[in-house]
């Protein structure tokens, strides 16, 4: 196949409608347009947002807040949601996203959050712990790996 053997897929394409060919054909004279005016101009009409010379809605609208352009986004999890494997299991944020424990894997990689408890020994490999998530690993008797 070559780009120019391409072509649209059958009826999905209707050829424009020809405007100002006469008035048998329903858009002759105005073409659409009207009598007059700007609009029926060339090059008339106004820009998007445009109301009439009234202050603009998406002025009228407080400016609120501001996105900083530095924050790290993670992929979150508590301690609580690896309680599901078995002893001694290698957590990593891959597995846990096989699992469907996560939709999606952020750029900064996985967090454990020191939410619920943990019963059972396990080796949790992830970019970033808190106090509290690495306290309740240890105490359970398993491992943190800081990626």
């Amino acid at each position: 196949m070559k780009l120019h053997e391409l072509s649209p897929a059958p009826n999905s394409t209707r050829p424009t409608k020809r405007l100002g060919r006469g008035i048998g054909s329903g858009t002759g004279k105005t073409a659409g347009k009207g009598h007059k005016g700007q609009n029926a101009r060339s090059g008339g009409g106004v820009r998007p947002g445009f109301e009439g010379g009234q202050m603009p809605l998406i002025r009228q609208l407080p400016k609120r807040g501001w996105t900083n352009i530095f924050k790290k986004e993670y992929t979150t999890i508590n301690v609580s949601d690896l309680d599901r494997f078995a002893e001694n299991t290698v957590v990593t944020a891959e597995m846990l996203k096989a699992t469907g424990l996560v939709a999606k894997i952020e750029p900064y990689g996985l967090k454990v959050l020191g939410n619920g408890n943990l019963t059972k020994p396990l080796t949790v490999k992830a970019n970033k712990f808190t106090k509290g998530a690495v306290e309740k690993i240890t105490k359970a008797g398993g491992t943190v790996e800081v990626l």
